[in-house]
């Protein structure tokens, strides 16, 4: 029986293009996960665990005793936890609901034919808030919303002659939050949905505008089933974003003031690396993430749609 030399030689060769990607993922994203997957079964106090030997030259053996489910037990039961997750969800609802309308509007906006020099500008735009990193964003929200020397508290003190105080207010530091995610993440949501509308066929979208001149019910009935994909990967992607954002909201308030602002992230922060529980934080990034694959699940079942 003769073997064909190079169906051997291309699988072969596509080994050796694949590992690298493989042996990445598996350092990065794998043996983390499984490592936290350990840890959160274990009581991991920093302080009190004493590392020795390892496991097969690789793996790191530790001396921390076996609690089983205790951990996540704990943290359901932890007034703290549940409060930073309802906040981190009330971000979410606020936040996401204003990026896709604002990013459909804008995408609507680019699909009208005319002013083609005027959209291309606007597109190159659209990239420089989500090109802007983290902490740039982080530290440009915290001079915009300053008290003294903010921008918006002076264009503020024209119109209303007062100067809210926006980082130390519970409810305004909230807001204030908010207006930057939106503010950097509206863009993605527009380019997303303006890539899905150049899918629509020009003869259909022609055709319904014979049919009708309302703009809601071409939108509802020939652009929408194209905008599904789209949204979709933009509700899985933004809530992944959102629940574990920490980089914007850490630099502008750090949580605060109280714990106003304090996000699921920040939380998991706090307990795993200021009170160095590791065990407990390992369990609440286990569950965080176990809920960003149901969110996921969900939308890929309820909003996703074929074309």
């Amino acid at each position: 029986m003769s073997v064909d030399k190079s169906k051997r030689t291309y699988s072969t060769g596509a080994f050796f293009f694949l590992a690298p990607a493989v042996a990445v993922l598996l350092a990065v994203g794998i043996f983390p996960l499984i490592f936290a997957v350990g840890v959160s079964f274990h009581q991991f106090l920093l302080p009190k665990v004493h590392w020795h030997g390892n496991f097969l030259g690789v793996w790191p053996i530790y001396d921390a005793p076996l609690s089983w489910f205790q951990n996540y037990i704990s943290i359901f039961q932890d007034d703290s936890f549940r409060d930073a997750l309802s906040r981190t969800f009330l971000f979410l609802i606020i936040v996401l609901p204003c990026e896709l309308v604002l990013g459909l509007a804008i995408a609507l906006l680019l699909h009208k034919p005319g002013n083609e020099l005027l959209k291309k500008i606007c597109r190159v735009a659209l990239v420089i808030p989500m090109a802007t990193t983290f902490a740039v964003v982080g530290l440009m929200g915290r001079l915009m919303f300053d008290a003294n020397y903010g921008i918006l508290n002076y264009l503020w003190s024209l119109i209303f002659r007062s100067r809210p105080n926006w980082l130390a207010d519970p409810n305004l530091a909230f807001f204030s939050i908010s207006i930057m995610e939106v503010w950097q993440w509206t863009p993605f949501c527009a380019l997303v949905l303006f890539s899905s509308l150049t899918m629509v066929p020009l003869e259909i979208e022609e055709a319904a505008k014979l049919e009708t001149a309302k703009w809601w019910q071409i939108l509802w009935r020939v652009q929408l089933p194209f905008l599904l994909p789209g949204i979709t990967a933009i509700l899985i992607l933004r809530t992944a974003d959102i629940l574990k954002l920490f980089d914007v909201v850490y630099i502008m308030t750090k949580g605060g003031p109280g714990s106003a602002t304090e996000l699921i992230s920040l939380f998991v922060q706090r307990i795993g690396f200021r009170a160095f529980d590791q065990g407990i934080a390992s369990a609440q990034a286990i569950v965080l993430l176990i809920i960003a694959t149901l969110l996921s699940r969900f939308y890929i079942k309820f909003v996703y749609k074929e074309i």
